[in-house]
């Protein structure tokens, strides 16, 4: 089953959660702490717990790669505790030329066999190119952020009019010649969602920034159902894996997870 499909077939089924396993070392349960690889027990305890409702397990290479070799061995473990199902995204919003792109590609795609990644574009086509042309994958490809900063760039108005982002998602459209592409969307611009929703075509999004980076859940989804659009996935890192700290952390990220799925499904069905 190719990377769209996967998705397709959890959206099919009423999920649109992706448990962001964003998983830092301070902020885990203490008593994991004592354990030889606290970070991978941690995640093992999530995705055993999550991964009947989850649509998809999205992994930020940083919080790996900081720890260097064990960090990348910790990485490839929680992968394969990944139902084959599922959609697991390799969040590294990588974006560069020549041999170096398809370095970077092979790594995510080859080597630790995501399904899914994330890319820049502003470095221009032939810097994804080397991503496009893994046919059986997704790439998400930011067109406006979560963050504060996505006005420095992403918000500037060009002389033809349009916002940046604006000219990206017309490109990412362009460029979707195998279905294998979607677009990054911040849940923290509604405003700018509901005004860009027709340009979205069939592009499957991601939205980053609901719970603690202020998004709103119920807000996204209801702009999404007035569409008549179900291709939405959205991201919960911290609000999610962080729902407790004590012995059985792993049973209140189920449920908080829980919570997520009947909510999007009473807005859906209203």
């Amino acid at each position: 089953m190719n990377a769209v499909n996967k998705l397709i077939s959890k959206f099919d089924s009423g999920k649109h959660i992706c448990v962001g396993l964003d998983s830092d070392i301070t902020k885990i349960p203490k008593h994991l702490l004592k354990l030889d690889d606290p970070i991978f027990q941690f995640n093992k305890s999530i995705i055993n717990s999550t991964k009947e409702n989850a649509a998809a397990y999205k992994l930020n290479l940083a919080f790996y790669e900081k720890d260097g070799i064990k960090g990348l061995r910790t990485l490839e473990k929680t992968l394969k505790q990944i139902p084959d199902d599922i959609l697991t995204i390799g969040d590294a919003k990588r974006g560069d030329i020549g041999n170096t792109s398809q370095m970077y590609a092979s790594s995510l795609f080859d080597h630790f066999n995501f399904d899914a990644s994330t890319l820049h574009p502003y470095m221009g086509k032939d810097s994804l190119q080397p991503f496009l042309d893994y046919k059986d994958k997704l790439n998400f490809i930011l067109v406006l952020t979560s963050n504060p900063g996505s006005s420095d760039f992403e918000k500037q108005k060009l002389s033809n009019g349009k916002f940046l982002y604006q000219e990206v998602l017309h490109k990412v459209n362009e460029w979707n010649k195998t279905n294998n592409c979607g677009i990054v969307f911040g849940a923290t611009n509604p405003k700018e969602l509901e005004e860009n929703f027709s340009l979205f075509n069939n592009l499957p999004v991601l939205l980053p920034g609901v719970g603690s980076q202020g998004g709103d859940l119920e807000t996204v989804v209801k702009i999404f159902r007035k569409n008549s659009n179900k291709n939405f996935l959205i991201n919960v890192s911290r609000a999610l894996i962080y729902a407790d700290d004590s012995a059985g952390f792993a049973d209140k990220s189920a449920l908080k997870l829980i919570e997520y799925n009947s909510k999007i499904d009473k807005i859906e069905r209203s």
